[in-house]
């Protein structure tokens, strides 16, 4: 693998869930959330970008268990968008079913009371989806189709 930080964003309505892999694309951990609702969201996150350098993005899909695309898809299409106005990065879209709840049962597990864990589950779920991004790169070299 590339040597380089991968990032990934589980977006919310209320916050977007960020992880960051190391530089050796390693080991995925929780970054600090941004609030969905902040007029400066894309400012935020192009420092962020600006600051990491990361090889790629990776955004969960928010699809149904069937597979359809859900409501929250298009949502998460437009905050696709605004990524791709402020960074050349390669942006990739990554199936997420099951990582908040994946990421719920992780924080559960580490002793975090469900309370506590409402500030740190959209985290927890994007290192789920970086984790995934993560292997399918080591398989298939890349973790999906590049949106460009």
């Amino acid at each position: 693998m590339e040597k380089g930080r991968r990032i990934a964003f589980d977006y919310g309505a209320v916050r977007i869930g960020v992880a960051m892999s190391d530089l050796s694309g390693l080991l995925a951990s929780p970054h600090e959330n941004f609030s969905s609702q902040s007029p400066e969201l894309f400012s935020e996150i192009a420092i962020f970008i600006d600051e990491y350098q990361p090889l790629y993005i990776v955004v969960g899909n928010p699809r149904h268990l069937s597979g359809v695309a859900s409501a929250k898809s298009e949502s998460v299409l437009e905050f696709i968008a605004g990524l791709k106005q402020i960074t050349n990065v390669p942006i990739y879209l990554l199936d997420e079913r099951l990582t908040t709840v994946s990421g719920a049962r992780e924080l559960r597990e580490a002793g975090v009371s469900s309370r506590a864990a409402k500030n740190h589950i959209d985290a927890a779920a994007a290192v789920t989806i970086l984790e995934s991004a993560m292997n399918q790169e080591r398989l298939q070299g890349a973790p999906a189709k590049d949106l460009a």
